[in-house]
């Protein structure tokens, strides 16, 4: 008995360093989960948590049946032969000294949680610099693009204030009319700027000089488009509601004399009614452009996106990312009334005055150009499917044949149509596959409208067992924020549930890349760009096991490819499972060292990478890679829920102020 409870207590610590399949011997959370965090029970306290009491002697078959029910209470799926086959390797060990399985009480308890190491305040004690500082350099580039677009708008702003300021016409409307002009000048400027982000082909294409890409941040291009989206909000309000609300009732209620004298001119010398202002052409063309600017609008807010339960019932039927996707389109027409609605103005006869065509002409071409590339393009590649499968958490994988001349690099993304479904709608999904591999390669999860449907068809094509799948447009690839994750020496790569995708084919671009020369990324800048990064931490954490299918195969090939090196370390974590230490998962704790030390295949994830349980201390995560490499850059790339996205780029801020490594975030904006 005393045999088995120390030789669990080792399974880790033996196996870990030691077995040529696991590519985590360097990790420190697995060395501290043997050290500290990891506490296997003694087999009375493991076997008991199943709710049986035993007395005496424990059959195999006993035994089997109390990791069955450990199993379900942790909601795993364990074979009825793998629970046979764990039962006999917890048999042989105890049978090894005793002729069968003794249970002797132990009158230990285990803890509810596992112990966490002290953090070492040596590199806590004295902070580095200010977080002032460590926000600024985080985000400067951010913040000097935003300045310049708020300075922007409030030098049009003023200047075309100042401007009617001085004229006629404000002897009858007064301010109100400068503040419409000033807000109206400001929305030439942001209508024409609110393309620019959005032009994906030109976005990816400035990524790629070096120049640019170090000033310009190219990963928040859709907070920039929401940012201006914003602008133009506040400009519609004080445009057309100073317009409606304070001008127009003015010119009506002008004294005649005045209105003689002024702006009659404009209103070929009759004084208007209100309704007549109204049902003129600037009128009527104002009108529509904002009542669609405000379905845009509240379509495109993310509460009805999701179709968000706290929207009303009315409103919640017709949102959705469908409803989103197209009335976004109806903005074609905005632009086509906006340029009317400039033509034909009340106070402004003069053509030169007339200049909103000069701010959109340049946006409008670019985008159109891109519009147009992007279907000649699509119509281009020719997609064949060559394997379309399956996995739990309706989850569907496609292999697809690489076309002549498409050229990535890992972290990028794909927009993807199935003209089955709809003709319009492109959806992005990152690519799992690495640049070097002969095809291409996609895993989609149904999360929406969609997504549910392109699932359906090819499990209805599986089904049917004719493999005749529905056609598959594709258009890209683009630049995404884990496209810059080869500007680092170390990585760490955070994905949740399906968010792990985007590095997949980073840890796959990574590890065929050791297999190559390794160049020198201190002398070479150039070459830090071919190689990537020297270090890479992957931790994938997930809350069903039946995830671990959907890049299983993937995680075996990058093992393998990784043991010569050791430059990728992957950390899986479930949080369906209890954390270590609960006595709820002990016996899976034991079965899972036991299992590992024998085969060096995790049984929970069945592969080479070691599952562990619950969500990860993050905090001690940090800690121990600022400890590991001290003085050193980290980029932090995450992909999954704008929560957990928050606080993440809040430790990096946290932990690059008070130790002497850096660490950079880089959040997935699609």
């Amino acid at each position: 008995m005393h045999r088995y409870v120390s030789y669990i207590h080792g399974v880790v610590e033996r196996s870990s360093p030691k077995t040529a399949e696991n590519d985590l011997h360097t990790s420190p959370e697995l060395h501290q989960a043997s050290d500290s965090g990891f506490r296997p029970p003694k087999i009375r306290i493991a076997l008991e948590a199943s709710g049986r009491n035993f007395h005496g002697r424990i059959t195999e078959e006993e035994i089997k049946q109390a990791i069955l029910y450990a199993a379900s209470l942790n909601r795993l799926s364990l074979s009825q032969d793998e629970a046979c086959e764990c039962a006999r390797l917890i048999k042989e060990e105890l049978d090894a000294d005793q002729g069968a399985v003794e249970l002797q009480s132990t009158g230990d308890n285990l803890s509810k949680t596992s112990p966490m190491p002290g953090t070492p305040a040596s590199y806590l004690s004295h902070p580095k610099q200010s977080l002032i500082t460590v926000l600024f350099r985080a985000h400067w580039r951010q913040v000097w693009v935003v300045l310049l677009w708020l300075a922007a708008c409030l030098a049009l702003f003023v200047w075309k204030f100042l401007q009617y300021r001085h004229r006629s016409a404000f002897e009858v409307m007064g301010y109100c009319l400068c503040t419409a002009k000033g807000a109206a000048e400001t929305l030439k400027l942001n209508m024409a700027l609110v393309l620019l982000p959005i032009s994906r082909n030109t976005m990816t294409w400035l990524r790629k000089r070096r120049w640019i890409n170090s000033t310009i941040p190219f990963n928040d291009t859709i907070n920039f488009h929401k940012l201006i989206a914003g602008g133009i909000v506040i400009g519609v309000i004080l445009h057309a509601g100073t317009h409606l609300a304070c001008d127009f009732p003015r010119i009506v209620n002008a004294k005649r004399s005045v209105f003689q004298r002024t702006i009659a001119k404009g209103f070929h010398y009759r004084q208007p009614s209100y309704l007549e202002i109204l049902g003129t052409t600037e009128g009527a063309t104002g009108i529509a452009m904002v009542v669609l600017m405000i379905i845009a609008f509240l379509l495109a807010t993310r509460p009805s996106r999701r179709q968000h339960a706290s929207l009303p019932w009315p409103i919640r039927r017709f949102a959705g990312f469908n409803a989103f996707w197209y009335s976004h389109h109806l903005l074609v027409l905005v632009y086509v009334l906006l340029i009317i609605h400039s033509m034909f103005l009340f106070l402004t006869k003069d053509v030169t005055e007339k200049t909103t065509w000069m701010y959109l002409v340049i946006p409008v071409l670019i985008y159109a150009g891109e519009r147009v590339f992007r279907i000649i393009r699509s119509g281009i590649y020719d997609v064949q499917i060559l394997k379309a499968t399956i996995y739990s958490g309706e989850v569907l994988s496609l292999k697809l044949q690489k076309p002549t001349g498409f050229q990535y690099c890992s972290g990028m993304y794909i927009f993807v149509q199935c003209p089955q479904i709809s003709t319009f709608e492109w959806h992005p999904f990152s690519l799992t596959s690495a640049p070097d591999d002969d095809h291409l390669s996609l895993h989609i999860r149904s999360l929406g409208d969609w997504s549910y449907q392109i699932y359906s068809l090819f499990q209805e094509a599986l089904a049917s067992g004719k493999a005749n799948f529905p056609k598959i447009c594709i258009d890209g690839p683009y630049g995404a924020a884990s496209q810059d994750h080869c500007k680092y020496d170390n990585i760490l790569l955070i994905g949740l549930g399906i968010g792990a995708t985007p590095f997949i084919s980073i840890l796959k671009d990574i590890a065929n890349g050791q297999q190559g020369p390794q160049l020198d990324t201190v002398k070479d800048i150039m070459a830090h760009d071919v190689k990537g990064p020297t270090k890479a931490y992957f931790y994938w954490v997930t809350r069903e096991q039946g995830s671990f299918e959907w890049f299983r195969d993937i995680m075996k090939e990058v093992s393998i490819l990784n043991r010569k090196k050791g430059v990728i370390e992957m950390h899986n974590y479930l949080t369906s499972i209890f954390h270590e230490g609960d006595k709820r998962s002990a016996l899976i704790s034991a079965i899972q060292a036991l299992h590992f030390m024998k085969s060096g295949v995790d049984i929970i994830s069945k592969t080479p990478v070691w599952t562990q349980f619950a969500r990860p201390n993050w905090f001690k995560v940090f800690s121990g890679l600022a400890t590991r490499h001290g003085g050193e850059r980290i980029g932090v790339f995450y992909c999954g829920p704008e929560n957990l996205g928050r606080d993440l780029e809040r430790l990096c801020h946290k932990m690059t102020a008070q130790t002497s490594t850096r660490f950079v975030f880089h959040k997935e904006h699609y």
